[in-house]
C-alpha cells in the first residue's frame, strides 16, 4: 500500500507515469531530491509465486544520468531493484545491504539511455513488510576516466582501489588495464585481494562505452578472489576492470594476466541425442575456471534448438559458443525443475557449435545432457481490428527464449493509434506481448493480469509510429498449454484535451472510451494557461472513482512530463493538489481514476491558492 508523504522535492528530472513488464499497478512518479514514506503490506501486488510484495516508482532520466536510491526500514530487510524502460524482465541493477548499516539498501545506477525507469522497493523475500523510507538523489556527472594502464601477457601488477577512482554505472570504483590480443588467443586473468571481495570484468570499448564480454566474481577454488578464462573473438585491444563486489570496497589488490589453458576437448553430440556425463576434479577448467565438459555439434542457419542439463548432484550451468568460442547464450536455472539448466536458441549460421556443461559453483557429479530441435519461429498470422478468435497453445507451437509456447499475429497501425488486446483462458495464466515486425522479436509492451479478473490479460498500447506490429499470445509459465480467446480492438486516436479556466469547475465522466494510462486507468485531459510562479489549488471530487490528479506538459519527443500529482490529498478518495507553475505556458491537468476499471462522474475545480 502506498500512501507516501513527500518530504522534500528539488528535482531536475522529468517524470512520467510508466508501465513495463514489472508493472501491474499505478506507478508513483519519483524525482531526485525527494523522500517518500511508504509501507509494504496488504493490498500491494506480489511477485511470481508470492515471493514478495513491492511498491514501484517511475523515474524519468536522461542518458548518462546517475542516481542513488536509499531504502531504509526497521521492519524488514530492504531490497532495491531498477528496471529499464525497454520492457526487459531483468533488473538493470539491484542491491540488498549496500548502505553498510544493517539491512538497509543503497542502489546506485546510471541510465544508459533516455527513458522512464522503474525503481522497485521491496523486502528481500517473503510477504511480511512494514513501513519504509525511500530517498532518491541525483549524483554529479562521472569524471572522465583516466587512460587505462597497460598490462602485458605474463605480467603481475599491484594496485589499489580508492574513492578517487572512476566508477562503474552502478557506482563501484574500478581500475582499468588494456592489453592486445590475436583472434582465438586465450588468457587467464587473476584478481586477488585481502582488503575487499574482488570482481573481474573484461570487454572492449564500442562507441566510447565499455561493453562487457566476460565477468567473474569468485573463481573456483579461490575463495572470494576472481578468476577469468577468456578467448579473444577478434584481434584488437581489450580492457580489464578490477572492481570490488561491494560498493564501499577499497584497498590493495594484485592483478595478473597469463596464457590461458587450452580449450576443453569436446566430445561429439548430435541434435536429438541425450548423453550421460560426470564432472570430476580431474576435468579441465572451462571458460569460468571451474571443471567442465565440452560437447560439439553441427547445426544449420535458422535451426532452433533446446539444450537441457539436469543433475541431482549439483546446480547445473550451460553455456553455448560458436566455433570461435564466442559466447552466444548461457543459463543457470532455466530448466523445468529446480536448479536444472535450459537454453533455447536459434542458430545464426550453419557450422559447428560448442556446449560447455559445468556446475554453477565448483562441484562434481553425474549429469544428463540433451539437445533437441524445436519448432522454429513461424510467420505470424494476420489479425484484423475488431477480430475475436479462439486458439490453442500446444506442443507443436514455436517456443520463445523462456521456452513458452506462443501464437503470433500481425497487424498494421499508425502513429498515435490506441489499441486494446484482451486474452482469456480457463486453462492457463495468460500473457500478452507486442513488438515491431522484424527478424528478431523484441517486446515493446506486455501484460499479465491487466483485465483484473483473475489471470486474464488486457494490454492497452499507443503505437509509437506507422508500420507493422506483431502480437504474441502465450502462457505466463513454460509448461502451460490449452485453449484461449483473443480480441484486438482499435480504440482510435487519443482523445483531445478540453479547456478549463482558473476559478471554474468542470464536470466530467470517465468512460471506457477515455484515454488511459499505461496501467489501464481512465482519465480526462484539461488544458490550462498559467503564468510563471502562479499558485493553483486543484481538487477532484467523485463518489464513483478514487480520484487521481496529475499536472504536466507534453515534451518535444511526445512524452508527458509529470510536474505534480495527488491521490487522496483531500479525503480517502478525493484528490487535492497545490501547484506552482514553473513558467508561462499551457499545461495539462489529467483527472483520472487511481485504479483500472473505475468509471463515473467527477468534478474538477481549479482556483488560485488562498
Amino acid at each position: 500500500m502506498r500512501r507516501q508523504t513527500i518530504l522534500a522535492a528539488a528535482s531536475c528530472l522529468t517524470l512520467v507515469l510508466a508501465a513495463g513488464p514489472v508493472l501491474a499497478q499505478s506507478v508513483e512518479p519519483l524525482s531526485a531530491g525527494t523522500t517518500v514514506e511508504g509501507e509494504i503490506g496488504d493490498g500491494d501486488l506480489t511477485a511470481v509465486e508470492d515471493s514478495y510484495r513491492y511498491d514501484d516508482y517511475a523515474v524519468a532520466a536522461r542518458a548518462g544520468q546517475r542516481f542513488e536510491a536509499v531504502l531504509q526500514s526497521s521492519q524488514f530487510d530492504a531490497f532495491l531493484e531498477v528496471f529499464p524502460p525497454d520492457e526487459s524482465a531483468e533488473a538493470l541493477a539491484a542491491d540488498d545491504d549496500g548502505l553498510g548499516e544493517g539491512t538497509d539498501s543503497r542502489l546506485r545506477f546510471t541510465a544508459p539511455a533516455a527513458g522512464t525507469y522503474i525503481l522497485r522497493a521491496r523486502p528481500l523475500s517473503g510477504l511480511e513488510g512494514g513501513a519504509y523510507t525511500l530517498r532518491l538523489t541525483e549524483r554529479s556527472p562521472a569524471p572522465r576516466p583516466p587512460r587505462p594502464s597497460t598490462i602485458r601477457l605474463g605480467q603481475t601488477l599491484d594496485g589499489e582501489i580508492t574513492a578517487r577512482d572512476p566508477e562503474t554505472d552502478d557506482g563501484r570504483p574500478y581500475d582499468a588495464f588494456s592489453f592486445r590480443a590475436r583472434q582465438g588467443e586465450r588468457f587467464e586473468v587473476a584478481l586477488d585481494s585481502d582488503a575487499f571481495d574482488p570482481t573481474l570484468s573484461l570487454g572492449h570499448v564500442v562507441g566510447g562505452a565499455f561493453v562487457e564480454l566476460a565477468a567473474n566474481d569468485d573463481g573456483a577454488g579461490t575463495g572470494l578472489n576472481a578468476r577469468l578464462v577468456f578467448t579473444a573473438p577478434a584481434a584488437g585491444e581489450y580492457l580489464i576492470r578490477a572492481t570490488p563486489f561491494d560498493m564501499g570496497g577499497a584497498g590493495d589488490y594484485r592483478l595478473s594476466l597469463r596464457e590461458g589453458p587450452p580449450p576443453v576437448a569436446a566430445d561429439a553430440i548430435a541434435i536429438g541425442d541425450t548423453v550421460e556425463g560426470r564432472l570430476t576434479e580431474d576435468d579441465p577448467k572451462g571458460e569460468r575456471g571451474a571443471p567442465a565438459d565440452a560437447w560439439r555439434f553441427e547445426g544449420r542457419e535458422g535451426q532452433r534448438i533446446r539444450i537441457d542439463m539436469m543433475s541431482s548432484a549439483f546446480d547445473t550451468y550451460l553455456e553455448l559458443f560458436d566455433e570461435n568460442h564466442v559466447s552466444l547464450d548461457q543459463d543457470d536455472d532455466g530448466g523445468p525443475d529446480g536448479t536444472d539448466s535450459r537454453i533455447t536458441f536459434t542458430l545464426p549460421r550453419t557450422g559447428p557449435y560448442l556446449i560447455e556443461a559445468r556446475a554453477y559453483a565448483e562441484a562434481t557429479g553425474a549429469y544428463s545432457l540433451s539437445i533437441v530441435e524445436v519448432e522454429p519461429e513461424r510467420a505470424p498470422e494476420p489479425i484484423a481490428f475488431g477480430a475475436s478468435l479462439q486458439g490453442e497453445i500446444g506442443e507443436d507451437d514455436p517456443r520463445d527464449n523462456d521456452d513458452r509456447g506462443y501464437d503470433a499475429f500481425a497487424f498494421s497501425g499508425v502513429k498515435g493509434q490506441r489499441i486494446e488486446v484482451i486474452m482469456r483462458s480457463g486453462d492457463f495464466d495468460t500473457f500478452l506481448q507486442i513488438g515491431r515486425a522484424g527478424e528478431r522479436f523484441s517486446a515493446l509492451a506486455s501484460d499479465d493480469d491487466g483485465l483484473m479478473e483473475g489471470t486474464d490479460s488486457r494490454l492497452n498500447f499507443i503505437l509509437p509510429e506507422d508500420g507493422d506490429y506483431v502480437l504474441r499470445a502465450l502462457p505466463l509459465g513454460s509448461d502451460a498449454k490449452g485453449l484461449y480467446a483473443l480480441e484486438l480492438t482499435d480504440r482510435g486516436p487519443q482523445p483531445q484535451p478540453g479547456g478549463i479556466l482558473i476559478g471554474s469547475t468542470a464536470w466530467g465522466t470517465l468512460t471506457a472510451n477515455d484515454a488511459t494510462t499505461d496501467s489501464n486507468s481512465a482519465y480526462d485531459a484539461w488544458r490550462i494557461v498559467v503564468r510563471e510562479d502562479e499558485k493553483l489549488l486543484i481538487t477532484m471530487v467523485s463518489n464513483d472513482v478514487d480520484s487521481f490528479i496529475t499536472i504536466g506538459r507534453e515534451k518535444d519527443d511526445g512524452r508527458f512530463e509529470v510536474l505534480g500529482s495527488d491521490d487522496d490529498g483531500l479525503t480517502d478518495t478525493h484528490a487535492r493538489l497545490e501547484w506552482t507553475a514553473p513558467s508561462d505556458g499551457t499545461f495539462e491537468i489529467r483527472a483520472g481514476a487511481y485504479q483500472y476499471g473505475q468509471l463515473g462522474v467527477y468534478a474538477l475545480t481549479v482556483e488560485k491558492q488562498p
